[in-house]
């Protein structure tokens, strides 16, 4: 009694206190209690007592429903029946409300019944006991309708701590049940009330696919009574629900083929398709056009491969698809999205028509299917590209309407690209000319007349550019000659400048294509001049245009440079972001690429000096003053000169260059190491110059090595180890690297390893974890010859186990990549070398390794980490046979019975001995998940196993 006064003091304050702490430690203590086993007692009490208010009610069937969920196990097997009977009983007391205190209590019948089987919980299983309820106490059957519901979709409920054996018994004791099931609702719709419910429970069911002959559901009372519903003046959602469930049904994988379902589809369509004309009856209201825009959608949906025959039948759900997808509600015409995507995917991919045989047939065949369904998709472009236009009042709309507009957009974008691929590029492109000429001639040169119709076929002509033809003659140079004629109001301006950029390889492929780049590039200066919108799309829009035409502008180099210099010096008219100054950067490297090599060295220099000189002015100022600048004074410059030595293809001048500039580089090295993000960016442009000059590097690549081994002893920015990453990748292999290199590598890994001694320090640290076993990786594959020698492998594997289980996502993955680089050396070309010395590392931490693995795999990592785990753990089998058959034997049996079955325990190590033997990968996973699955059903068990398998107690010792 104590305890129940305590609960309900609880929710009194949780519900009621006017202070926020209160109401804090409130909440905190129950959820505490309700993983007490004295929550089953309090719960089921409270339920039972008439006095409890709705807000005790509905905590207490909350917890009652997640203990029979999550805690089953902890009740002794004779609980059982009392447990049954207290839910019955409670599920007639609630039988007219609240409705979520039946609801949960309902949800843990079914629960009560994933859990035991149909054997044990007598009377026949759960749905024969539910029927002579139903026959015995027929006042309740609403409630035993809401439980004969939810059962089904408690199938899969993996919030259920069942066991994978028992989900699949279970789902056999429904299915042999299924007739009785529908006996059920069949007998329960002659309550002309409860025919809502009986139907919402008939939808559960079928969502079972469970094989049910067509032919029986064809004539089934159940489904009579639902297509009957259909064409009542008020469309019953729960109608539509079911004849929803057996469109899908009658075209799911296990249901027989769509052969073996024609009786059901000749019920079906035919209801379906008299519908169509309630799409433009005017006294329908939106949810009942929803309803039935959604049946045709499941129909093109379910049906498509039968539709992609051209037939004239389903030409008729073609067309009413097309009636949907002109509603002016975009929620109902986009359901219809799917449809057209998938009706495209069979169309125009090759797999489609292989059973026509030769090359010759495919290719009639696929012609005449595409021509089938060429005016539908020319309609479909007319019908989808009014949406994109911009709404009148769109600056008003609030962040959340703004957003929904622009997924439309994307939405669109991507029927465009379905229609283009069916119609083909050209096509497609002259019916949006002709929206973009009508929209032209009501679109003056006047800011304020109306621009929205103009852009919106500017938006969808960008989107399609990727399928028209680069020598395009027809529509192409009319487009092109129009832009300069359109009123630059930001918007517009915005999408003229997107569409000169989709359209980049065009104007350098066509013939008339460089006529018209002196106009365009004038349009994008102004979009750089306009609002910062259209200046980060004209500067992206610069970018392409560099990159396609380079060859082209290498003579306009000095207007290109005057372009670049504004717009990075930040002054005059230009509003580029530093951000989008980068496309700019890119752009003017990409055309110096194309410059002959001594023209290029002068280029680079210019390109580079409105960065270096800024940088040189700082340095000058000396050392008190560098240390004091904002992160940002430097990263703006030394993000530029990533991109610079990232863009710039000339190997040598980009050596040359950073030759030049390493003094400027080591000036703030030796300042700033302190300072995480001036160090990304700088190492950043080291590693591009690296990346792109290799091996002519010559003596920089050594000074720059000394300094950040030197400086990562003292500071420990994970940039050293990713800009040594690079160096390991370029110059692993070459011999004459060799001594830099190892003590390269002895110097940084041995740093972290005593930076890393235990989990706390990898929690803490775990960028530097991440990048430390990406550079080991690297080491493994450029240059094995020299990490598996050296003195701090070992130390790194140890390093490795201590923090395998850190709950950071990169840092862990990192980890178990290294460790199953190390067991594949096998497989590695160079490895086969370094294969003993790997031996007598890792043998004698095998089991170690192994136990830490298995605790990963059932607990102490997230099970959004098993994918890499299990192929960590596979890799260590297959690499060590049957010694690591052994070892996972013994730390499988260190897991209590009480968390694994024998059984349970036998298929994981069968799983492991057939990885041993060489068997593919892939059927290997489910044992492996499964017993990852037993071992996380509840916390309970979880802390079991992780109790038994310790992995962060484990005394890793260094092994001589």
């Amino acid at each position: 009694m104590e305890l129940q006064n305590t609960v309900k003091e609880a929710l009194n304050a949780l519900y009621h206190h006017p202070d926020d702490a209160v109401r804090m430690q409130a909440d905190r203590w129950l959820q505490d209690f309700q993983r007490t086993i004295d929550a089953w007692q309090v719960a089921d009490n409270l339920l039972h007592d008439a006095s409890s208010n709705q807000e005790t009610l509905i905590f207490c069937s909350q917890t009652l429903r997640s203990k029979v969920q999550r805690d089953f196990e902890e009740l002794p097997s004779e609980a059982f029946r009392p447990l049954r009977d207290s839910l019955n009983t409670l599920l007639k007391q609630f039988h007219k409300g609240p409705p979520k205190v039946r609801t949960q209590i309902s949800l843990a019948v079914a629960a009560l019944a994933v859990h035991v089987p149909a054997d044990d919980w007598g009377d026949g299983g759960i749905i024969n006991w539910l029927r002579d309820e139903m026959n015995s106490h027929p006042e309740f059957i609403p409630s035993f309708l809401e439980l004969l519901k939810v059962l089904p979709e408690e199938e899969f409920n993996y919030k259920i701590a069942a066991r994978p054996d028992r989900r699949r018994q279970f789902e056999n004791e429904l299915a042999s049940a299924i007739e009785t099931a529908f006996n059920i609702l069949t007998a329960c719709l002659n309550i002309n009330e409860l025919k809502e419910q009986v139907l919402e429970a008939f939808a559960s069911w079928l969502r079972l696919r469970h094989r049910i002959p067509a032919s029986t559901l064809s004539s089934h009372p159940l489904v009579l009574a639902a297509l009957s519903s259909l064409n009542s003046e008020i469309l019953s959602e729960a109608s539509v629900n079911v004849i929803s469930e057996l469109i899908h049904y009658t075209a799911a994988r296990n249901s027989g083929g769509v052969s073996s379902q024609l009786p059901l589809i000749q019920v079906i369509v035919p209801q379906v398709m008299s519908l169509k004309p309630q799409l433009r009856d005017p006294s329908k209201d939106e949810e009942d056009i929803k309803a039935i825009a959604r049946l045709f959608a499941d129909m093109g949906d379910a049906y498509v491969e039968l539709i992609a025959s051209g037939s004239d039948e389903s030409m008729l759900i073609v067309h009413a698809l097309l009636e949907v997808a002109s509603h002016p509600e975009f929620d109902i015409a986009s359901m219809t999205f799917n449809f057209w995507h998938n009706l495209q995917m069979i169309l125009t991919e090759r797999e489609s028509y292989r059973s026509f045989g030769n090359e010759t047939s495919i290719e009639a065949q696929k012609t005449r299917s595409l021509q089938v369904f060429r005016s539908s998709y020319e309609s479909l472009v007319s019908l989808v590209t009014f949406r994109v236009q911009y709404p009148q009042d769109y600056s008003d709309l609030s962040m959340e309407d703004q957003k929904d507009f622009k997924q439309t957009r994307y939405a669109v974008a991507d029927v465009l690209i379905d229609a283009a691929l069916v119609l083909g590029g050209e096509p497609t492109l002259k019916i949006l000319y002709m929206k973009l000429v009508e929209a032209i001639s009501h679109c003056g040169k006047d800011q304020h007349s109306d621009w929205r119709p103009a852009e919106a076929a500017l938006y969808c002509i960008r989107v399609i550019s990727d399928y028209v033809s680069d020598i395009e003659a027809e529509v192409m140079p009319q487009i092109m000659s129009l832009l300069p004629k359109l009123p630059h109001q930001p918007q517009l301006l915005q999408t003229v400048c997107l569409t000169i950029g989709a359209y980049s390889r065009w104007l350098n492929a066509a013939s008339s294509g460089l006529s018209f780049l002196p106009a365009l590039i004038d349009i994008l200066v102004s979009g750089m001049s306009m609002c910062e919108d259209s200046a980060a799309a004209a500067a992206l829009a610069f970018r392409h245009i560099c990159n396609d035409c380079k060859k082209k502008l290498c003579g306009s180099l000095d207007g290109l440079f005057q372009i670049y210099q504004t717009a990075v010096a930040g002054e005059g008219p230009f509003k580029v972001s530093a951000e989008d100054s980068l496309h700019l950067v890119e752009a003017l490297s990409m055309v110096i690429t194309e410059l002959p090599s001594e023209h290029a060295k002068k280029a680079l220099e210019a390109v580079c000096l409105p960065s270096v000189a800024p940088l040189q002015e700082i340095i000058n100022q000396g050392p008190v003053v560098l240390g004091q600048k904002t992160a940002r004074e430097l990263t703006v410059h030394f993000d530029r000169l990533a991109n610079i030595f990232r863009y710039v293809n000339h190997p040598e001048a980009v050596a040359d260059a950073i030759q030049r500039l390493w003094p400027i580089f080591k000036a703030i090295f030796d300042v700033r190491a302190w300072d995480m993000r001036t160090m990304e960016s700088l190492c950043r442009a080291c590693k591009n110059a690296v990346r792109t000059s290799k091996r002519l590097m010559g003596v920089t690549i050594g000074a720059m090595l000394e300094e950040i081994q030197g400086l990562y002893g003292q500071h420990h920015q994970p940039c050293f180890l990713y800009l040594s990453s690079e160096v390991i990748k370029i110059f692993g292999s070459d011999p004459s690297c060799a001594n830099y290199l190892k003590v390269l590598i002895e110097s940084l890994f041995s740093n972290t390893a005593r930076l890393l001694t235990k989990i706390q320090d990898f929690t803490s640290r775990p960028d530097i974890a991440d990048d430390c076993f990406l550079l080991a990786s690297r080491c493994i594959r450029y240059c094995p010859q020299l990490f598996f020698p050296s003195t701090v492998f070992p130390s790194l594997v140890d390093c490795a186990m201590v923090g395998i289980t850190v709950q950071h996502r990169e840092a862990s993955i990192s980890i178990l990549n290294f460790l199953s680089d190390i067991f594949d050396l096998a497989n590695s070309t160079h490895g086969e070398s370094c294969l003993s010395i790997r031996d007598s590392v890792i043998i004698p931490r095998g089991l170690t390794i192994t136990r830490i693995l298995v605790a990963c795999l059932t607990g102490a990592l997230p099970s959004s980490r098993l994918e890499t785990v299990t192929y960590a753990l596979l890799a260590l089998t297959r690499a060590y046979g049957l010694k690591a058959l052994e070892w996972a034997k013994e730390c499988v049996s260190l897991i209590p019975s009480t968390a694994i079955t024998e059984l349970e325990r036998a298929r994981f190590l069968q799983a492991l001995s057939d990885a041993a033997s060489g068997a593919n990968m892939n059927g290997l996973v489910v044992p492996i998940d499964e017993i990852s699955e037993v071992c996380r059903r509840n916390r309970t068990v979880q802390e079991i196993v992780q109790g038994a398998l310790r992995p962060l107690d484990l005394n890793i010792v260094a092994v001589s």
